[in-house]
């Protein structure tokens, strides 16, 4: 695979007034992150990383040598202060996650809070996230949807299916290999087995799988291998 060389181009790349960047990354395909978000990850003073060996694969690519700093769902409360303190101080700082768009079922909100209200500039470049081409592939109306992510494990999670029931919008969830099966069993017993359905697993990945059905093909489908892979699942609407 080639790799683009990025060169240090300096702070001219950032706004004056902003602090901090929220900077989308790769859902898989490390060639999917943009132009500008390469010039703003080399421009900031510190990175801050879900997953800092996750993330530096991705910053060695590019060969972006900066300061990265953990922030996660386990410490976010503890060094919000802090962080907000430096930013206002004159830091300027790029939040990525994982993969997508931070904010979008990852850490974020937090942060940009306390940022809005501290009168902190922030923010957000454009990017992949995988519920988008997910929802566009499965088939199903785009117009209107409704995006649930991860659902709770257990408290809430009936009375959320319940709710759901009733959507008339297309909806979209984010689930797990280890839970996939289960999740679409519940969405058979309060949606119906005939609700058609679409599970997207490594999408912009080399295996990338698109399946599409009703929910009984998809557990069909899925129960007959080995499940690998982040799953986006999309169900249409109550008729």
């Amino acid at each position: 695979m080639s790799v683009i060389k990025h060169t240090d181009s300096g702070p001219s790349n950032l706004s004056p007034t902003t602090a901090l960047y929220l900077v989308p990354t790769p859902i898989g395909n490390l060639r999917d992150i943009t132009l500008r978000a390469l010039d703003v990850l080399q421009a900031v003073d510190v990175i801050l990383a879900e997953d800092t060996r996750t993330s530096t694969i991705l910053l060695k690519q590019y060969h972006i040598h900066k300061p990265i700093s953990p922030y996660h769902q386990h410490n976010e409360h503890k060094v919000l202060p802090h962080l907000v303190d430096q930013l206002k101080n004159g830091k300027r700082m790029a939040l990525i996650t994982d993969a997508g768009t931070p904010g979008i079922s990852d850490p974020a909100f937090l942060l940009v809070r306390a940022c809005v209200q501290a009168g902190v500039q922030v923010e957000t470049l454009p990017g992949a996230t995988a519920f988008v081409p997910a929802l566009v592939n499965s088939s199903l109306p785009a117009t209107r949807f409704c995006f649930e992510g991860f659902l709770p494990l257990k408290k809430g999670r009936q009375t959320l299916f319940k709710s759901l029931a009733g959507e008339e919008r297309t909806i979209i969830l984010y689930e797990s290999p280890q839970r996939l099966i289960k999740t679409l069993e519940e969405c058979s017993t309060y949606f119906g087995e005939d609700r058609r359905c679409s599970v997207s697993r490594e999408l912009s990945k080399r295996f990338e799988e698109n399946f599409r059905g009703s929910i009984r093909d998809c557990i069909n489908h899925f129960s007959a291998g080995t499940i690998k892979g982040e799953l986006v699942i999309v169900l249409a609407g109550r008729s």
